[in-house]
């Protein structure tokens, strides 16, 4: 059942951006980035995986109907279109894909078992471009399409090896937005890989270099500055650009 604060419409009046869908956000990253547009003025339309009460819940309670929850589960295809049906004829000034998941670090990719191989590949690399393909129509013809990628997605950077399966799910994301832009070229769309840097927080983990406070309105400044930008970024939290 999706639960929702009343938000607005196609149509009804907003700043410039000021309509984001975010793509998980129920905690980590995501939850920072809802809560960093909605203090910031913007109108977040914000989902959740499952029907359970979030820590995103208590955050839209105290935004003053400026998060609206929605559910989608971007491993299922058939929730994805669900979105897309309850959406109807909404639009907005950008789409940020934060699904994602990681897995234990050790070991190499030879060494993970295939059903955690397909988890973490279908979650970070398939189910974004899914996401993306099927609500693209939603988001306005000069809009943002933007999602979390990682540093560790640059095969170029690439030196000391590791985490295997995540940098091997974040190139294939990479890559697949390259074929994405390839297939959009001379569009007005901006589209961006966005790095946010190694966070003490969700897939981060407690080591992370940056707080969220770090990263998480860089990545919010770094995307307002794109906005107008047509073709693909790959850049991290600062505006940096990533090397494939």
């Amino acid at each position: 059942m999706t639960t929702t604060n009343s938000g607005p419409h196609s149509g009804e009046s907003e700043e410039a951006g000021g309509r984001v869908l975010l793509i998980g956000a129920s905690r980590g990253l995501g939850l920072a980035l809802a809560r960093e547009w909605a203090r910031g003025g913007r109108r977040v339309v914000a989902t959740v995986r499952g029907s359970g009460r979030t820590e995103l819940h208590d955050l839209a309670e105290g935004s003053a109907g400026r998060i609206e929850i929605e559910t989608v589960d971007v491993t299922e295809p058939a929730r994805i279109a669900a979105l897309h049906e309850r959406l109807a004829d909404r639009r907005f000034d950008l789409l940020f894909v934060n699904a994602g998941v990681t897995n234990q670090p050790e070991g190499t990719v030879a060494q993970t078992a295939t059903d955690e191989f397909n988890r973490v590949m279908v979650t970070n690399a398939l189910g974004p471009i899914r996401v993306i393909e099927a609500l693209q129509d939603h988001v306005e013809p000069d809009g943002t399409i933007g999602v979390m990628s990682s540093g560790q997605g640059s095969v170029a950077n690439n030196e000391r090896g590791g985490h295997e399966v995540y940098r091997g799910s974040k190139a294939a994301l990479n890559t697949f937005m390259r074929s994405y832009a390839a297939r959009h070229a001379g569009q007005q769309r901006t589209l961006v890989l966005m790095a946010p840097g190694w966070v003490r927080i969700g897939v981060g983990g407690p080591d992370g270099r940056l707080s969220v406070d770090e990263s998480i309105p860089n990545v919010v400044r770094t995307l307002d500055s794109l906005q107008g930008a047509p073709g693909l970024h790959y850049v991290d939290y600062l505006g940096r650009t990533v090397a494939w």
